[in-house]
């Protein structure tokens, strides 16, 4: 356990309709967080891999905080069974309240919202915002062509070499935890990286 992070935020698919595969992954992380003594924030729906890992982490005792914004609240989506829920007015907030609750990222696979939240969370370290550590959860691949465009973004320099090092990409759900549980925060110097220049301290 790291002991400057208390609690991790899950970017994840509130999908049902995906492969067993990222189930399994999304089974184990939860497991992971868990056992490895942390709380878990999540975006409110006990649907997909969302609701997997949430109730993975949850039957192992960690505290889980949802977050939802009203609309989808109010069209029934079930947040599940959380030791707190939170609801806010729209999703800008709910990203917000997700970040302000928790001290690491980690996106297992998902669609454009959790695309948007992952991408997000890399521009807000890349400016100095956070120093959280950010994790791809990598199942089967999932994030493949994605780490080659974050790649070809920086070798056509419209971001600096940095920039590799603000994500970790894992493999496993064993991978991530021992990344975050091994993160050192004081390795900050991401202000270098803003809008591509060199900033003299």
């Amino acid at each position: 356990m790291n002991k400057e992070i208390k609690t991790i935020c899950v970017f994840a698919s509130a999908s049902n309709n995906i492969n067993e595969i990222y189930f399994k992954a999304a089974h184990e992380l939860g497991k992971l967080i868990a056992q490895n003594r942390y709380n878990l924030i999540y975006g409110g729906s006990n649907l997909g891999l969302m609701g997997e890992v949430t109730n993975s982490a949850r039957l192992r005792g960690s505290e889980i905080i949802g977050v939802m914004p009203e609309k989808l609240y109010n069209l029934g989506i079930d947040p599940g069974d959380c030791s707190k829920f939170i609801l806010t007015k729209g999703m800008r907030e709910r990203k917000a309240k997700m970040d302000e609750l928790s001290q690491c990222v980690i996106a297992i696979s998902g669609g454009f919202g959790t695309l948007e939240e992952l991408t997000e969370m890399i521009v807000q370290k890349q400016l100095g915002y956070n120093n959280k550590p950010i994790v791809l959860l990598n199942t089967n691949g999932f994030y493949d062509n994605l780490i080659a465009f974050f790649n070809d973004v920086i070798n056509q320099n419209f971001a600096p070499e940095i920039c590799k090092n603000m994500y970790f990409v894992a493999s496993t759900p064993k991978e991530a935890l021992e990344y975050i549980n091994n993160y050192d925060f004081s390795n900050n110097n991401y202000l270098d990286a803003k809008i591509g220049t060199k900033i003299n301290h």
